[in-house]
Formats: C-alpha cells, structure tokens, sequence
C-alpha cells in the first residue's frame, strides 16, 4: 500500500510517501515560510527524486487538527485538490495522535504539547502495548485545547513516568519542570515535530480501520474558534 502523507498543522511543513512499510522519501522544513509556498513544491521534489507518478498511491493522510488555523487551512485545501483531481480518499489524522505516534514502542505516558496561545495547549495522552508481534497506540486522553497545568495535573494524577515532545515544550518548559510531580522526559530533536511519514504510517492504520474521507467531506478540526471568530463574539457581546 502507497500512502502519502502531509502534515502542515504547526511550524514544521512535512510531506512524505510510504509504501509497505518503508518510508520512500520525506521532505521536511521547520522555519517560517508560509506553507502554501512549501508543501506542493516540496511534492514536486519528491515525486522528481523517486520518479514516481504521485496520483498512483492509495491514499493521502493528512494532519486534520488541531493547530495553526491558517496551516490546517492550507494543508486541507492541498490534500482536498489533490484528492479530487487523483479520485483517492483522504485519511484524516488527529494532529495530536500523529505526534504521539513518533514515539511509537514508547513505555512511557506520551504527552504532545502545541502551542496553542492565550496559555493553552493542543494536548492529549497515549501510551502504547504490547498486541502479538506490534504495538497499539492507546488513548488515555483524546486531544483538547486545555490550559498546561489542566493537563500537567492530569499526568500527577497517573503517577507514571512521561515523555513529552512538540512546539509547546520549550514555550511551556518551566511550567513542566515547576509542577510536573511525576519523572519525565523530552523526546529526541528527531521525533519531536510533527513528520510527514508518521502521518501517513498512522493514516494506514486508518484506512485499514475503514477511516476515510472524500475530498467534498473533508474539512479540518480546529478544537476552538480562531482569534477573528472570538473576537467577533467578544465585540457582539459588548
């Protein structure tokens, strides 16, 4: 199975093809370029590198949300237009599942953090066990828009060691090191991002689950409304 997966959720833009099992090309960018100049580019490169004829693979996973309203904006009209001109469906991945899942084997609570302002996180908690010859990735806590110490008193509450990885990390790392009760770690520089190729290994699993969408159902998560959204509903109010 040939899956192509795009992650344009936050800082990093990440795209990638696997193809049973093996990650064939990942092309992955984390500065300040908008990603409506980076993602397709970043495709072209891949597909000229391998040669391949993109429309062929089975899928596209796409980081569906939360995260940065105008990247998942992006990212959705990207995946929806390729979706329709190759007539394939779309997976769509929970952002903060997909980051969760680079730390794939891990024996440790996982804990994304997203930097989601106004003192907030996209957050959730995983962990995995142990199924016949792989593991399975367990949610302990679906992802939300929590401010950090909801989340960092809901991990005191499990007492089990924790690994946390994401953009929110080093906005939120003294609030970690002051109140988080439990032992813990910070994931590696290289699984500490969002990956193109994690999305679409997970976007597998999905669709094997029978998730999917069509590009005219597809539309992202956001969790919350946008800071236009709030505050046209604070000056209503006033």
């Amino acid at each position: 199975m040939k899956i192509l997966g795009i992650d344009s959720s936050g800082m990093v833009a990440s795209v990638a093809l696997i193809e049973d099992g093996i990650t064939k090309a990942e092309y992955t960018v984390n500065n300040k370029k908008t990603h409506s100049q980076t993602l397709l580019p970043m495709l072209n490169e891949i597909a000229s590198m391998l040669n391949e004829d993109m429309s062929d693979v089975d899928a596209i996973a796409v980081a569906a949300g939360p995260g940065s309203f105008t990247g998942l904006r992006i990212g959705s009209a990207c995946v929806k237009g390729l979706a329709g001109a190759w007539n394939k469906p779309i997976i769509p991945v929970p952002t903060v599942e997909g980051l969760a899942f680079n730390m794939w084997g891990s024996d440790r609570i996982i804990c994304p953090l997203m930097d989601a302002r106004r003192n907030q996180v996209y957050t959730g908690l995983y962990e995995f066990y142990e199924s016949g010859d792989h593991c399975v990735m367990e949610t302990i806590q679906d992802q939300c828009a929590v401010p950090i110490e909801e989340i960092i008193d809901k991990i005191n509450s499990i007492d089990r060691s924790v690994v946390f990885l994401g953009d929110g990390v080093p906005v939120f790392k003294d609030v970690i090191e002051k109140t988080c009760r439990v032992s813990f770690v910070y994931a590696p520089a290289f699984a500490n991002r969002q990956r193109g190729s994690v999305i679409a290994a997970l976007g597998e699993i999905y669709l094997k689950k029978g998730i999917s969408q069509t590009a005219d159902e597809h539309a992202p998560v956001y969790l919350r409304l946008s800071q236009a959204e709030r505050e046209r509903n604070e000056k209503d109010k006033a």
